[in-house]
């Protein structure tokens, strides 16, 4: 049984369908949201067609609820899909992550630094 099985209700901030939101417990930075399914599906590949348009619906919620308590410059959107990629739950789940100006000394290559070396081009 995964982790994210076990989450108690109160913290849910949203339910939906397919998947329910709560705040990361180790958040990247402030606000981060985790869109977790609700059945144990190991990750975005495993998810059908309904499931992948609710999916989007709810990255936009997050975004929504992320701007009632703050207003971030920018966002990065992250699944890792199997232990290579850094998937440490198996159980898929959306990264939701509010970015800030200034939070990164240089910010370019985003999602590219997940391989060291290769966010600088």
């Amino acid at each position: 049984m995964s982790v994210f099985s076990r989450i108690e209700k109160n913290k849910i901030i949203h339910q939906g369908k397919y998947f329910f939101l709560i705040k990361d417990g180790y958040p990247v930075s402030p606000g981060h949201i985790l869109i977790i399914s609700n059945k144990e599906k190991i990750d975005f590949f495993e998810l059908d067609a309904n499931e992948q348009i609710e999916l989007t619906d709810l990255i936009h919620k997050a975004k929504e609820i992320i701007e009632c308590e703050s207003k971030p410059d920018g966002y990065n959107i992250g699944m890792n899909c199997g232990e290579v990629a850094g998937q440490s739950v198996m159980h898929f789940h959306c990264h939701i992550i509010p970015r800030f100006k200034g939070d990164m000394k240089n910010p370019k290559g985003g999602i590219r630094h997940c391989i060291e070396g290769k966010g600088n081009y």
